[in-house]
């Protein structure tokens, strides 16, 4: 059950435009430590500008920590990370070890979360890589993707999660532990007045299924609405059941899903279409750039913002984390964003023309989900899941 605490400041970051002038401040105002975990470090504008901060921080004194994700930043230059160290920034990377032709659990099992904790007072979570916005192909605007500035009651708790990982890769690379056993929460108040808001995880030992819970949960008890955005969005039986009774029940559900296919196993999201669209559930395809965000409105009340896609990488595999917020000011601000982008930047799948005029589409997603549920099955995950 998802454990909420209150007295919090939530504050909702719209895209790199927002999240990263904030996380840069947040640095530049850093007197103690600076604990940055991400999947995608990218050496383009926006990392270097990154990269610099952390390097001046770490120059006047502060104890900075970057985790990176050994796949995601697998092409980052050697003379970059070099330069980090060189000014006394502390770098690892999350399971260097990958190969595109295994199928260990191990080599799949990457650090996919996007956290960020400044003295122990700002926290931020999201789905935004350390990388520009612009970096897309085409020539296309910006993708979409949000964030989180957290104050408060939170921060004890993601201040032992980034540690605690923190330690146990440095002691998994053979390397001498330098930090805390016990973070130094004495900055971390809660805020008066704050809003409820939980800080949730998904890991390969104690929090297996507490995002996916938390959904379901949220889901199974929607009175009148739900929406969600997602890029990458195959979930399991348990998901696409809760989905389909809601609708059945009366529940409005829309779904915003990419519409720009970036790897081909992103077809395996049409296998459903059919289902869900005689279900009566609505569904928007996000067309103007590339969508990246990981959201979710349940009745604008309950609102979740994270790294966490709905699909078997996310779900059962990768290490996550998601803020879920109770409050109906900041729910219907994240709805109003998500409006938006299926008003005025998505198409709607029609179900008539879906069924009449897509035979191909239909049967090359259920060829590539059966390849999807083969892997699952060949690492040990059943189709419920």
């Amino acid at each position: 059950m998802t454990k909420f605490i209150t007295g919090n400041h939530i504050e909702l970051l719209r895209n790199g435009t927002e999240y990263f002038p904030a996380l840069v401040t947040a640095i530049e105002q850093a007197q103690q430590t600076i604990d940055l975990q991400t999947y995608i470090f990218e050496a383009d504008a926006v990392g270097v500008q990154i990269a610099d901060a952390l390097k001046a921080a770490a120059q006047r004194g502060v104890t900075v920590r970057v985790l990176m994700d050994g796949f995601g930043c697998k092409d980052m230059p050697a003379d970059f990370v070099k330069a980090l160290k060189k000014a006394g920034v502390q770098v690892m990377f999350y399971r260097p070890k990958i190969s595109p032709w295994t199928f260990k659990k191990n080599r799949l099992r990457r650090l996919h979360r996007k956290v960020a904790v400044i003295d122990e007072k700002i926290g931020f979570v999201g789905g935004i890589n350390i990388i520009d916005d612009l970096n897309v192909p085409d020539n296309l605007p910006p993708r979409v993707d949000y964030a989180v500035r957290v104050e408060g009651a939170l921060l004890p708790s993601m201040i032992a999660s980034v540690q605690k990982l923190w330690r146990r890769i440095k002691f998994t690379h053979l390397q001498a532990l330098s930090i805390d056993a016990k973070p130094n929460i004495q900055g971390s108040t809660s805020i008066k007045k704050g809003v409820n808001a939980a800080f949730v995880l998904r890991d390969n030992l104690l929090h297996r299924r507490d995002i996916e819970n938390a959904y379901l949960t949220a889901i199974k008890g929607a009175k009148f609405e739900i929406i969600i955005a997602n890029a990458y969005f195959l979930p399991g039986r348990r998901f696409r059941q809760a989905l389909i009774k809601a609708a059945q029940r009366g529940v409005k559900v829309e779904l915003l899903l990419q519409g720009r296919m970036e790897y081909f196993l992103m077809l395996a999201t049409h296998a459903f279409y059919t289902v869900f669209l005689k279900s009566g559930i609505h569904i928007f395809e996000y067309r103007k750039s590339y969508m990246h965000c990981k959201v979710a409105v349940i009745d604008s009340s309950w609102a979740t913002i994270g790294s966490s896609n709905i699909d078997p990488f996310s779900m059962l595999l990768a290490r996550e984390a998601n803020i879920v917020v109770q409050d109906s000011a900041f729910a219907s601000e994240l709805r109003d964003e998500i409006k938006q982008s299926i008003q005025q930047q998505s198409v709607q799948v029609s179900a008539q023309e879906w069924l009449q005029k897509n035979t191909l589409k239909r049967a090359m997603s259920w060829l590539i989900y059966g390849a999807v549920k083969a892997v699952l099955g060949v690492i040990g995950y059943s189709n419920k899941h």
